[in-house]
């Protein structure tokens, strides 16, 4: 499924030009690579002038451009057609040794420039093309030492480099003689014939395919989804590809369309912990297509512009509190529309894949919409949506996202996309940073209430969690959060700010154990309360009031502990009963106004 996903994708893309006019992906046998630096040589092979090919920010990075398709070097040397690295094309490299690269910034490698060499000059020999023949000409009177004689730039070396006729623009690869050439290496005799898995057709099966790149932190010279490298992962006595037959032009199109997604300029990847997550849309017209892509996006990476944000989040609003259709709410979304998202982390050599959704874009906005209406608290947790990546910092020590558990990031993925469960973990994390670092902030709370919520809704506990404040809810813990909020606010009102409330010194414990330590809280209230009753005998009235409509309702001892889902309900109670002071103060503000 997803390979023949992808393989579709593939054919789509190859339909489309860019702003330029170019395919918006190459043609079978080709690939984009980043070719940092052009060599234009004249008929008689010399070299005329070595033009860079790099973007104009602070950092110029090499630009990509359609070339004949690498060769994938797991060992030994293997020079790509009319383009490699200078130690393959130049036959020289930057010195590793840091002590001698000042004096002596490159090194000799002669063996892959021989390589290079005698393979072109093998296949470019016969050629009557004079810009073919130009390069034969330049491979055989170039020599590594040339480098420095020719007052070549250090940046070139261990750049991609490709040749061009006369002018920059000419590239000899791009010559109908060149291209010639290479569609006849392309038809491999060592291939076997075979029935391919993506496309049902008897063809070539390719035994490696091309190297995916772009996951973060996967190799720079990419990974694979199929690989077979040892006897252990092999059946049947059969090597690599033929284990799982995939024919070479369908490895290509999976390959070529994935290369294709991750690179982040093309806005069909984000990074979600260690898993690098792409998506795309299948759709009668590419207009559709875009807008279902584009609302996913924003969803997960909200735009600066609040405007704009709203919209996206309006309609989730629209479909989670109201059921209205899609696309009644925003005409230019189809739910009809099918959705693809993929997330791979890297794993060595190979790419892991993390979790895979198939589905209609209206299922997908129905599952969004339940996370937001999951997240949803009174009064709002946060100014502007956050994103699920702004969501996982709380669980991250120190709010790092380097700390942030890759696991994690999948799991909860996983559920807003799927509609599933959120994971415990999620939980217990959220509860454990709070115990850590005392901060029972918004988000936090709204995470908690989505994991619990969920759960009752899927059946696995018994009851569900208020949006805002429920001065009727019997559930103990949420009981016990509340009775807690009310204390603080006691010392507050009584004794103002402090070093260390007892916020701050028993949260951890009182969420957990509150038989030791309410009795003693509550001893201390009382003589707050005294205290408060001198000073301002009407909020002593009506926390005294609150106090004790919250016992009343707690049985008469209290519980030795809580239990992860406990601590999580006690944590929302004390987050409501805390908010409910800062609105009742808001208002009150707002009348004398």
């Amino acid at each position: 499924m997803i390979l023949a996903s992808l393989a579709r994708y593939y054919r789509r893309l190859a339909a489309k030009t860019d702003e330029m006019g170019n395919p918006k992906v190459p043609p079978y046998g080709f690939s984009e690579e980043k070719i940092g630096w052009i060599l234009v040589l004249d008929k008689e092979g010399r070299l005329k002038t070595v033009v860079p090919n790099l973007t104009t920010d602070k950092k110029p990075q090499p630009k990509l451009i359609s070339v004949p398709r690498p060769e994938k070097r797991t060992s030994g040397i293997k020079p790509n057609f009319l383009w490699d690295k200078t130690a393959y094309a130049l036959g020289v490299e930057a010195n590793k040794n840091k002590a001698e690269a000042k004096e002596k910034p490159f090194t000799s490698s002669e063996k892959t420039f021989d390589a290079f060499k005698q393979y072109h000059l093998d296949l470019l020999q016969n050629s009557e093309d004079e810009g073919l023949q130009a390069l034969c000409r330049f491979l055989q009177n170039w020599l590594p030492e040339n480098f420095a004689a020719e007052n070549l730039p250090a940046e070139m070396l261990d750049a991609n480099i490709a040749f061009s006729f006369e002018k920059p623009t000419a590239c000899i690869h791009k010559r109908e003689a060149a291209q010639a050439i290479w569609a006849n290496c392309l038809k491999s005799d060592e291939a076997e014939e075979g029935l391919c898995l993506i496309s049902g057709n008897t063809a070539p099966i390719a035994r490696l395919h091309p190297a995916i790149k772009g996951v973060f932190g996967g190799q720079s010279s990419g990974g694979s989804i199929i690989s077979f490298n040892k006897e252990a992962f092999a059946s049947f006595g059969k090597e690599q590809g033929a284990n799982a037959p995939v024919s070479e032009q369908s490895a290509f199109a999976y390959t070529t369309a994935l290369n294709y997604l991750l690179r982040r300029e093309n806005n069909h990847c984000l990074t979600i912990g260690d898993a690098s997550t792409v998506f795309w849309a299948e759709a009668d017209d590419s207009a559709t297509a875009q807008a279902a892509e584009g609302f996913f996006a924003h969803v997960f990476t909200p735009p600066d512009d609040e405007q704009e944000s709203a919209k996206v989040f309006n309609v989730l609003k629209q479909i989670s509190n109201k059921g209205r259709p899609l696309q009644e709410i925003a005409p230019e979304l189809s739910p009809n529309t099918r959705f693809y998202i993929l997330g791979l982390a890297p794993n060595a050599a190979r790419i892991s894949v993390r979790f895979w959704l198939d589905t209609t874009f209206g299922q997908l906005a129905e599952n969004l919409a339940q996370h937001w209406r999951d997240l949803a608290l009174e009064p709002c947790a946060w100014k502007t949506p956050p994103s699920i990546w702004r969501l996982l910092l709380q669980t991250a020590v120190l709010g790092k996202s380097e700390n942030i558990s890759p696991v994690l990031a999948g799991e909860m993925t996983r559920a807003v996309i799927c509609g599933t469960p959120y994971p415990l973990s999620l939980l217990s994390q959220l509860i454990t940073r709070i115990r850590a670092d005392g901060d029972v902030n918004g988000l936090r709370v709204a995470m908690m209430k989505a994991v619990l919520e969920r759960r009752f809704r899927k059946g696995f506990i018994e009851e569900g969690v208020p949006m805002s404040l429920n001065n009727e809810s019997p559930n103990r813990a949420y009981l016990l959060g509340r009775l807690f909020a009310v204390l603080e606010r006691i010392q507050y009102q009584a004794l103002g700010e402090l070093n260390a409330s007892i916020a701050d010194r028993y949260y951890g414990s009182a969420s957990a154990v509150p038989f030791s330590v309410f009795p003693r809280l509550l001893s201390g209230a009382k003589h707050h309360l005294s205290r408060l009753r001198k000073d301002k005998a009407g909020m002593a009235v009506n926390l005294d009031k609150d106090l004790g409509e919250i016992i009343a309702k707690l049985p008469e001892t209290f519980p030795r502990h809580l239990s992860i889902d406990e601590q999580g309900r006690f944590a929302i109670g004390y987050y409501h009963q805390k908010q409910s002071y800062f609105a009742k103060k808001e208002t009150a503000e707002t009348i004398e106004n």
